[in-house]
């Protein structure tokens, strides 16, 4: 697939990147130096704040890093007239600053701490490492800036009540500590793909969960996990030109014209996956992108290995049992069994699932395979009840006037 000129054009897409790759870093070393998290979090978003309103005008420096540095460097200075405890520290600061490689882990665990709640761990971790302002982060997941402002508050004040380490934890509890950075990761993923909030593709999240895993791997490169969610996001990144139409409205899987996909990115992506199965560690991530990578790899709807994608929710179901996982399973079973086969499973899902508009979404065109209309017609109304994103009712609609 050839990237799309015009986003390939973009000169926003390019500020964004920069801004994201040296936020992160000016964070990790203002923490380092000044060891005061809530400060160095104000510190770095006026200095992201100064970037988006000059470079736009004034162009992308030559050293990004410095620019940013020098920024923040000055607004710390004005912050020391008035708390003079940190005058002599930044006084004394100079760029660059020596590099230690553990420091953006250190600084992504501290964002992901397990005694956040998770709404804070992901605004926390896209304000301090990523770069975006309260406003960005609101507009992305459709919440007031006020109610992301009070929940980046509330995080640093539990940071510092509660005495939370900069630190990577031991290696006793690294594993874990890890599965809760990669779910924060991976709710970006969610949100940005097909938003729950209304909001039909929200590409800035998506680049930000990309660039997030990315940087995990990089760090951390022996761990299977990392791996796989990584090239979970890039394969359904890799897909992502064959999911709408030119006016926006989403395209079903097995409609979408796949000479639109980046089969490049695809192979990429692949290749990520299984060395990372070398490594003889599954886990649900590198489940789901084996699931996505043969969907992915199907030159055609009618060539999809059902068999193994029905095999892998098998293997999913096992290591992390869940009703949605079940509702995935029992599609891959219509395409092996038989849409009654299907059904019969999604009826076992009926009290648990009534609330999730896919369920009765599944449950509709089942229906219709086993010719019951009447049905169908009301699992999807009851879909159209249940969901509020655009894309999805508009398809809802038209399987309502046609059916």
């Amino acid at each position: 697939m050839t990237t799309d000129p015009a986003r390939a054009a973009d000169p926003h897409d390019e500020l964004a990147r920069v801004v994201r790759e040296h936020a992160g870093r000016l964070a990790v070393a203002l923490v380092r130096l000044i060891g005061d998290f809530p400060t160095v979090e104000d510190l770095v978003q006026d200095a992201v704040v100064a970037a988006l309103q000059r470079w736009p005008v004034d162009g992308i420096p030559e050293r990004p890093d410095a620019w940013l540095f020098t920024v923040a460097r000055r607004r710390g200075l004005d912050l020391l007239r008035r708390e003079a405890r940190y005058r002599e520290k930044l006084a004394q600061v100079q760029w660059p600053v020596p590099p230690e490689p553990d420091e953006r882990l250190r600084l992504i665990f501290t964002c992901c701490h397990p005694a956040l709640p998770r709404s804070a761990q992901v605004a926390l971790t896209l304000r301090v490492v990523c770069g975006l302002t309260t406003a960005q982060i609101g507009r992305a997941f459709l919440v007031p800036e006020t109610t992301v402002a009070q929940r980046i508050t509330r995080a640093k004040r539990k940071i510092a009540d509660a005495g939370i380490a900069y630190r990577i934890p031991a290696d006793t509890d690294l594993r874990d500590r890890t599965a809760d950075v990669l779910t924060v990761v991976y709710l970006m993923l969610n949100e940005g793909y097909l938003s729950t909030a209304g909001a039909v593709h929200s590409q800035r999240l998506v680049d930000d969960a990309e660039w997030l895993a990315a940087l995990l791997h990089e760090l951390l490169p022996d761990e299977p996990e990392v791996a796989g969610l990584l090239a979970l996001i890039r394969l359904h990144r890799a897909r992502a030109g064959g999911r709408f139409d030119c006016d926006g409205g989403l395209v079903l899987l097995a409609d979408q014209d796949r000479s639109r996909w980046d089969h490049a990115a695809i192979a990429s992506a692949v290749a990520l996956l299984t060395r990372a199965a070398r490594r003889h560690g599954p886990g649900p991530y590198q489940l789901q992108a084996a699931i996505v990578a043969c969907h992915a790899e199907a030159q055609r709807w009618d060539d999809t290995d059902w068999e193994q994608i029905l095999l892998l929710y098998d293997m999913l179901l096992h290591l992390a049992p869940s009703p949605v996982t079940r509702l995935h399973r029992a599609v891959a079973l219509r395409y092996t069994a038989g849409p009654a086969a299907a059904l019969r499973e999604l009826d076992h899902l009926a009290e648990r699932l009534d609330g999730y508009h896919l369920f009765h979404a599944t449950r509709a065109g089942l229906l219709r395979d086993l010719g019951r209309p009447a049905d169908a017609r009301t699992a999807d109304e009851r879909a159209l009840e249940l969901t509020s994103n655009p894309a999805e009712q508009a398809i809802l609609h038209e399987r309502l006037t046609w059916a």
